[in-house]
């Protein structure tokens, strides 16, 4: 099973969405494995938005996201980088298909309510700056032999 981050936003925590979001990933069968509420710092920022620092929003970007504190996930399933993705629709709000998380609640590029890793190798990595040892649990939901057939998992 993979294991992916996702961060709801200030953004999504302003517009009262937690709830709304996580119940979208509960409802199509990832398993949730870790969850907690934090204030990011601007080291974490930089860090997580390296591959950014050349662009002219980086600041904008980093200081929008230690407005307020986030929820930090883990969701598991099969291809769950990928699943977590298609759900989350495209970056900016006003292009995200309908029916996606963005698509249905955001109307920015960067107010986008929700990251989510883009890899495997990036979800890795991710969660290791974002949970520390022993805050991400490994349980079996009772209605896992639902969600797969058994050469699934």
């Amino acid at each position: 099973m993979e294991k992916t981050l996702v961060i709801l936003k200030p953004s999504c925590l302003q517009r009262g969405l937690v709830g709304e979001v996580t119940k979208r990933f509960e409802r199509k069968g990832l398993r949730l494995a870790g969850m907690k509420m934090c204030q990011l710092t601007d080291e974490q920022m930089s860090e997580h938005y390296a591959h950014l620092a050349d662009k002219p929003f980086f600041q904008q970007l980093k200081d929008s996201m230690m407005i307020t504190p986030v929820v930090v996930c883990c969701y598991e399933g099969v291809g769950a980088v990928e699943v977590v993705r298609q759900m989350t629709g495209a970056t900016c709000g006003r292009k995200a298909a309908p029916g996606t998380i963005r698509g249905d609640f955001s109307m920015s590029f960067q107010e986008n309510i929700i990251h989510t890793s883009d890899s495997l190798e990036n979800a890795a990595v991710e969660l290791k700056r974002f949970f520390k040892d022993g805050e991400i649990f490994d349980y079996t939901l009772p209605t896992q032999q639902f969600l797969y057939a058994a050469d699934e998992v």
